[in-house]
């Protein structure tokens, strides 16, 4: 089983620049943490200000260590978070059949 985290962030009026370019930093260096198995974030063509990201671990606790890595908090902390209007987390497993 995998732990998956599928988000949605939705940028204040305005900031979306600053969601794109934190992810375009965020994304490459997520995929190189112990324990991600994927990682993709995408931006809506017809709502740009919304922005999902889909991520997926080999555990939780793998998904838990994705907030203490550097990128994260210089990224997704620094810049991306303080200008989101909506940022919600829906958190699943998967059935490995």
């Amino acid at each position: 089983m995998a732990f998956v985290c599928s988000a949605t962030w939705i940028a204040k009026e305005g900031e979306a620049h600053k969601v794109a370019e934190a992810l375009k930093h965020l994304s490459p260096a997520s995929r190189t943490e112990e324990g991600n198995i994927y990682y993709q974030a995408y931006q809506d063509p017809e709502v740009p200000n919304t922005f999902r990201i889909f991520e997926v671990y080999t555990s939780e606790d793998a998904f838990k260590a994705h907030a203490e890595y550097d990128h994260f908090k210089e990224w997704a902390l620094g810049v991306a978070i303080p200008v989101l209007e909506t940022r919600q987390r829906d958190f699943y497993e998967t059935l490995d059949f």
